[in-house]
């Protein structure tokens, strides 16, 4: 048996001293610009320091924390009646939440000749005076969560700086949502190339992955879209769904490199760089791992290798120096940036990867001797997005949230979850309420205070929203004018290339209600509670997961 590590003293003036550090990085208050006003600011993810190591916080996300008025409001909607929305109001226009006004922080000027002490002063003042024009504006009150945190924002310029191509994943589910149009622009304006990866397309119909890639496309022409999904059908096992639409896909316990997505981000690579970068030994790469396999172990951490480097305060950019391309990787929190990179990287980047909790480091891998691959921390751009959308899209940690039925709303309006969930009213009602939803979940499952012997309805709101994130309830949102050209999104040539990326060759499992629900990249394997309770109920009656999906003739 290996003998666990000797106990160091501690003395309780160092004891204060942590307290003291853990206080003051997770709570800290940031005035206006008028300075009449506090607003509070909280480090989500945080983590005690190790004595005598880095900040593990350092690249913390921090967020405005909603007052007790705002709380109070939400909690007492909570017990008003759902109001169902139509299939139109599922169609988002990404214009409305990233108006041209409303732009990223970007790196203020600098030259060879400051010192890191005045290069990091005025980056300070810089950011400071970004968020007080924030503050001042008139997009203010409509703002949602957003980075305040300046360490992360410098491995965003860091990458900005030294990468020749910009990939940006994001949730296809959410893709107009985690899209900001001042970072395509910011990438024209230094003449570089961005690829946007549609992540997990697995989660939602071709239709709706070929929908959004028009859409993309026709408004920012110069953007070049690929899909990709980590769940290819010859890594799963066993049945994608039980009768009621919740799924519970598992891998299989030899994993095989996801060569399809892989493949279309070299060629766009390969288009790109006109043959300026030698890029056969990518080629080769992707080649000779096409059919090893490996454990898929389920304790390990996939997809982040920290370096212990410090970062670079001085970069110049030169394009494809010495031979070398750079590729930037950018994405919100939970989009699947560490899948993809492990489909780049093959199965090595899993045996090397150290990731502690949440935590995420600016970091430099090269996958060949010609391509490197610059990784930034997940970060949240300032957007008009809603913030219930913004927890189902993974950017705040739904543990840590102080009201999660705000959310639970937006979900049981636009899919049917007591069908969906197989869950009967608490009180015998007919209609139903976020608390209603959550208290009939916490009855199905069990969830009880510990005193008490009340339903934890609490407890029962993170469960149903863990399974939304994870996409086993799943939600996907439509680009403008889905509704009216349905069909000929589900009839056009692009649905082949989304099946072949998907690696389907069977028709007859690419059923819309076996699309409705899903399971995320990282939670795949499906060896929750969750599962194993659904697992028992696949006699009953099935029953249609999004309840518009009748309406629009989904088979």
């Amino acid at each position: 048996m290996p003998q666990a590590r000797r106990r160091t003293p501690f003395s309780g003036k160092a004891k204060k001293q942590q307290l003291q550090s853990k206080k003051q990085n997770k709570t800290l208050l940031m005035s206006t610009s008028g300075g009449t006003t506090a607003y509070d600011v909280v480090s989500v993810n945080y983590q005690p320091n190790k004595r005598g190591g880095r900040d593990t916080n350092r690249y913390a996300l921090k967020f405005y924390r909603e007052n007790d008025d705002e709380l109070r409001l939400k909690k007492e909607d909570a017990l008003k009646e759902l109001r169902p929305v139509l299939e139109k109001d599922l169609e988002v226009d990404p214009a409305d939440y990233f108006p041209t006004e409303l732009s990223f922080p970007k790196r203020p000027p600098w030259d060879f000749n400051m010192s890191p002490a005045q290069l990091d002063a005025q980056e300070q003042r810089y950011f400071k005076n970004y968020v007080d024009t924030l503050q001042a504006s008139e997009h203010w009150k409509d703002m949602s969560y957003f980075e305040l945190n300046l360490e992360t924002w410098r491995q965003l310029w860091r990458v900005l700086e030294m990468c020749d191509i910009l990939l940006l994943i994001v949730d296809v589910r959410y893709a107009g949502m985690m899209f900001p149009p001042s970072l395509y622009s910011y990438i024209q304006e230094q003449n570089k190339h961005m690829i946007l990866v549609l992540n997990k397309i697995d989660l939602v119909p071709p239709s709706v992955a070929a929908a959004w890639k028009q859409y993309l496309t026709e408004t920012c022409p110069a953007l070049t879209v690929l899909y990709f999904t980590s769940c290819v059908a010859y890594n799963l096992t066993g049945n994608t769904a039980d009768k009621a639409g919740l799924q519970i896909r598992r891998r299989k316990g030899k994993q095989r490199m996801c060569v399809e997505g892989a493949t279309k981000i070299l060629e766009a690579c390969k288009e790109i760089v006109k043959g300026e970068v030698d890029l056969s030994s990518w080629e080769k790469k992707i080649k000779e791992e096409t059919d090893v396999e490996f454990d898929y172990d389920e304790a390990a951490t996939v997809g982040e290798t920290i370096l212990e480097k410090p970062d670079t305060s001085y970069y110049s950019h030169e394009r494809y120096k010495s031979g070398v391309l750079s590729i930037g990787c950018v994405g919100q929190p939970n989009v699947g940036k560490s899948s993809l990179l492990n489909a780049l990287m093959g199965r090595s980047v899993v045996s090397v990867s150290k990731t502690p909790g949440h935590t995420k480091h600016f970091q430099t891998i090269y996958l060949t001797p010609q391509v490197r691959l610059c990784d930034c921390p997940g970060l949240v751009f300032p957007s008009k997005v809603p913030r219930p959308i913004q927890i189902l899209m993974g950017s705040y940690p739904i543990a840590q949230l102080r009201e999660p039925y705000t959310a639970i709303r937006y979900i049981a309006e636009r899919l049917d979850l007591p069908k969906l969930l197989r869950i009967e009213h608490p009180e015998g009602d007919d209609s139903w309420s976020p608390r209603d939803i959550c208290d009939g979940w916490a009855k199905k499952r069990s969830y009880f205070t510990a005193k008490a012997a009340r339903l934890d309805t609490y407890r029962a709101a993170n469960s149903l929203l863990r399974m939304a994130l994870d996409g086993r309830i799943c939600l996907w949102l439509r680009p403008p004018g889905f509704a009216e050209n349905r069909e000929k999104y589900e009839n056009c040539e692009e649905i082949k290339y989304v099946k072949w990326v998907r690696a389907i060759t069977d028709d007859s499992t690419l059923k819309s209600d076996d699309l409705n629900t899903s399971e995320s990249d990282g939670d795949r394997h499906s060896d929750s509670s969750d599962a194993d309770d659904d697992s028992s109920d696949n006699d009953e009656t099935a029953a249609i997961a999004n309840k518009f999906a009748a309406l629009a003739g989904d088979d």
